[in-house]
């Protein structure tokens, strides 16, 4: 088992074992977040469910996962990540289980939101600790190369998950991937080191920092990054964990096997987008350049991108989709910076905080584009036009998130170059 130093750091070796156990829980998360992008064909053939069904089950796992992240947040200040992350994955197992098990979509939807609300820890667990063990540089590295790991469980959930298919059936990917969140966490038990808040160790000054997310929910620079979490970030990966399989194959008229190609390639740029940010990040940060700055820049490359889908309709494939996901990226900047500019004793909060923001994102536009798909038809529209029609609305959404935070962050501008 690693252990912390003295003053809460780990040592190099330690911390890439602790960084290793981390990443295999939220690869599993991530690919069990994805797949039903993937499976949308069978389940919905299988279930016969619509497009705001659909939506719903996807979004499922994201009201599972928002529902916990209050909580979540006060008990990893103060049990810290290994004893949290523990208990939640038994909810993970249980809602994977539950699903393979499912005989209805109600039962279906359940097993979403038990298994949404049990890997919701597998990413602000290892945060919350890095905040503690690692250098602040190193910090926004590990974020990114987190967030890569999880680009390479998206990556599993698209033409892996097709291949097994014929040979597991849905219900038996579902079996196998109780069994591996078990083992994830035999070695999560076995490597990440036990927890101490700093004001419970010898001769430590009392904690001052306020109970509750008052502090967090106040903080001037939680506020102006709060709009672009919730429907930007949000946005994508709503897009990326569900809507671009039902594009390729409805707008663009690919089979389920040409669309998991392309859900394939995106996640697959995705993988290579957060690599290269956990490479650039730490020189980014010693030249001095703010992740709001470098948001304000170049997010309008993603509304842009939008245009240019709903635009082309058909004719836009998943290199455009990819183009639009890797340009939302950019929003990931702002998970660790927001911990960082909360006191450490508060980490757990600040980003389970923002966390439950994006997520919620995530549920609500996954469910709108759905209800909205849906409710076009009253217009008269076919299939590819109404799901067009929904990506629009969202991106007019994107559009004013973005507006909104830009006029806080020239006036945060303003005050720094006045200060």
């Amino acid at each position: 088992m690693s252990t912390a130093g003295p003053d809460g750091a780990l040592a190099p070796r330690a911390a890439v074992i602790v960084f290793f156990a981390f990443a295999l829980a939220y690869f599993l998360s991530a690919l069990l977040r994805a797949i039903t992008a993937t499976l949308s064909p069978t389940l919905s053939a299988e279930f016969g469910l619509s497009a705001g069904d659909l939506g719903l089950l996807a979004g499922g796992y994201f009201l599972g996962f928002a529902a916990t992240q209050l909580p979540l947040g006060q008990w990893l200040d103060r049990h810290g990540p290994r004893r949290v992350v523990l208990g939640f994955l038994t909810l993970a197992v249980a809602g994977c289980v539950a699903f393979a098990l499912a005989s209805s979509f109600t039962g279906l939807l359940a097993a979403r939101v038990l298994a949404g609300m049990g890997v919701s820890a597998c990413l602000m667990a290892p945060l919350t600790g890095y905040r503690r063990w690692l250098a602040p540089a190193t910090q926004l590295r590990a974020n990114s190369w987190m967030l890569m790991t999880g680009s390479f469980g998206m990556v599993a959930a698209t033409l892996p998950v097709q291949w097994l298919m014929p040979m597991l059936g849905w219900r038996g990917l579902f079996w196998g991937l109780a069994l591996l969140f078990v083992l994830a966490m035999a070695v999560l038990a076995w490597t990440v080191p036990a927890w101490s808040r700093p004001a419970d160790e010898p001769g430590a000054a009392p904690d001052t920092t306020p109970a509750g997310y008052g502090l967090v929910w106040r903080h001037p620079y939680f506020q102006q990054l709060l709009p672009l979490g919730l429907v930007n970030y949000g946005g994508m990966i709503a897009v990326q964990t569900l809507w671009a399989g039902p594009w390729l194959v409805q707008v663009g008229g690919q089979t389920p096997a040409q669309a998991a190609t392309g859900l394939f390639g995106i996640n697959l740029a995705m993988l290579a987008t957060f690599w290269l940010w956990g490479v650039v990040n730490p020189r980014l940060a010693r030249a001095g350049h703010r992740p709001e700055d470098l948001i304000a820049r170049w997010l309008p490359l993603s509304l842009v991108l939008l245009v240019v889908i709903v635009w082309l309709g058909p004719r836009a494939g998943w290199p455009l989709w990819a183009l639009f996901c890797m340009s939302c990226t950019v929003v990931a900047l702002s998970q660790p910076a927001v911990a960082l500019a909360l006191p450490s004793a508060a980490a757990g909060r600040a980003l389970s905080a923002y966390n439950l923001a994006i997520f919620l994102g995530v549920f609500i536009v996954q469910w709108s584009i759905g209800l909205l798909a849906d409710a076009f038809s009253a217009l008269g529209w076919d299939t590819p036009t109404r799901l067009r029609g929904a990506i629009a609305v969202f991106g007019v959404a994107s559009a004013l998130a973005y507006l909104r935070f830009l006029v806080l962050w020239r006036r945060q501008r303003a005050g720094r170059s006045h200060g």
